[in-house]
């Protein structure tokens, strides 16, 4: 395959998971936000509004000025925005009043053969307004699917990218191809699927429309640009994405080591490009498992950055988890819920490596106070900037301090995961604006939890670091 475009934007991994694949039955997608080591985020909650007149979108994005008219109604949501909306909004992830989640976007590329005969659209929809324009305005993640597919197929897009959609029954991986053109496939509800900025949906069968979607007219497309035969079927990967050396280095080793960990008998090497997109686990998958695969970086392989292996080892790939990660999330939906409470946006912002998933009720009325703050620079009251601090004290001595953040994240996410827990128990009985002002004190007492420890453990690691200087020289302990 020809050798793909250079893409300015985020990064990023994604995995999401079937009802009958996770162990209590939750939906899940996740992802890293991986775009700059410095570019804070923020945590907001939009709320319900009903306008009298259709609203406009219009792009901040001067590159790209992309509009549309929106509904009247807008749904009640969560979402990460960007410190500045300058080139947009990135509001990236969230979970609206309905119990549907969105993830977007999953950068990918498609090759020049495909981009000649529909070239990209400078003013059609990107990864910077797709969650604004879709997730407050849908039902179902089969019609998030059907909602942007229409945006792309009328306004065009400037860029390929990977959308994740789910809801307390189907999960959806949708990609973007060309100017005008996408396919969608439902993930199994037994199965899984990591996926690492290349289009990833393989055999697309056009009579199963419960677990397949399309743009229209793309078989012509395909047929009327030779771009295949078609005699088997369409393989969207071969005939719209890239297969090239980058690949093989910076993507298709994200893929391996998540199906490595989910289903170790696997035999594919790191540089694959037969992976199969749909996999099986051996094993119930829990949302802590996901959240290890999203913040891994090839432990027990030479390939891990801070691990054993040589320096050309330890080199080979780009990691799950990277410095340029803004904050990594996993979007789970549980069954037998309530709207309202069905919905935890776990969040961890920053390095997702060195950093906690904080989970918070997506119905609640608003993020806790710390999570709005998001600067250009340092600012200590920003719950970005208070993980990164964290992150880059560890840094600069990894190996010497990276035992105490830890044992830190580890009593963290047991004493989270309590909480939510009994959480769950206290508003059981709770309706209407008792239960959204519970879901709210969660949120923020889950935050002061997080953020309290992280605080603490920055306070030891500077201690701990004043040692380390490089003027230290070691003859009597009192000089």
């Amino acid at each position: 395959m020809l050798t793909h475009q250079f893409n300015p934007y985020s990064a990023c991994t994604s995995i999401l998971v079937g009802k009958n694949a996770s162990a209590d039955g939750s939906t899940m997608i996740g992802r890293n936000e991986d775009s700059r080591a410095a570019w804070a985020k923020r945590f907001v909650i939009h709320p319900h509004q009903e306008f009298e007149q259709p609203q406009q979108f219009e792009s901040q994005d001067a590159d790209h000025p992309f509009k549309m008219t929106l509904p009247k109604i807008r749904a009640q949501y969560s979402a990460t925005p960007e410190w500045t909306s300058q080139s947009g909004l990135f509001e990236e992830d969230g979970i609206n009043e309905y119990g549907v989640a969105m993830s977007a976007t999953e950068s990918a590329y498609c090759n020049t053969r495909v981009l000649a005969a529909d070239p990209y659209v400078q003013d059609g929809i990107g990864e910077e307004a797709m969650v604004t324009v879709t997730l407050p305005y849908i039902h179902s993640a089969q019609e998030g699917v059907e909602r942007l597919g229409h945006i792309i197929e009328e306004h065009g897009t400037y860029e390929t990218n990977g959308i994740l959609f789910s809801d307390e029954e189907e999960v959806w991986y949708m990609e973007t191809g060309a100017g005008h053109y996408w396919v969608a496939q439902r993930i199994p509800d037994d199965a899984y699927a990591v996926v690492a900025n290349q289009l990833a949906i393989q055999e697309i069968d056009y009579a199963d429309h419960e677990n397949f979607m399309y743009a229209s007219g793309i078989r012509d497309f395909v047929l009327d640009n030779q771009l295949a035969s078609m005699d088997n079927g369409l393989n969207f990967r071969e005939v719209f994405g890239t297969a090239d050396i980058s690949d093989q280095h910076y993507n298709t080793p994200r893929v391996w080591y998540g199906q490595k960990y989910f289903t170790p008998t696997l035999n594919h090497g790191p540089e694959s490009f037969n992976l199969p997109f749909i996999q099986r686990a051996n094993r119930l998958i829990h949302v802590d498992e996901v959240q290890h695969y999203l913040a891994s970086h090839y432990e027990g392989t030479p390939y891990d950055p801070v691990g054993h292996g040589t320096p050309a080892q330890k080199h080979s790939y780009r990691p799950i988890s990277l410095a340029k990660t803004q904050e990594s999330h996993v979007l789970q939906i549980r069954p037998d819920l309530p709207a309202a409470t069905r919905g935890i946006h776990w969040l961890a912002m920053g390095v997702a490596a060195e950093s906690v998933y904080v989970p918070f009720y997506a119905s609640a009325t608003d993020t806790p106070a710390a999570y709005q703050v998001a600067t250009k620079q340092y600012d200590p009251t920003s719950a970005y900037w208070i993980f990164k601090h964290a992150g880059v004290l560890v840094d600069a001595h990894y190996h010497a301090l990276h035992g105490d953040l830890q044992a830190v994240q580890k009593a963290v996410a047991i004493q989270l995961g309590h909480h939510l827990i009994t959480t769950d128990k206290a508003i059981a009985g709770l309706t209407g604006a008792a239960l959204t002002a519970a879901l709210t004190k969660a949120n923020d007492q889950a935050a002061e939890l997080a953020l309290s420890a992280f605080q603490r453990l920055i306070a030891d690691l500077i201690t701990k670091s004043t040692d380390f200087s490089p003027l230290n020289y070691d003859t009597d302990l009192n000089l």
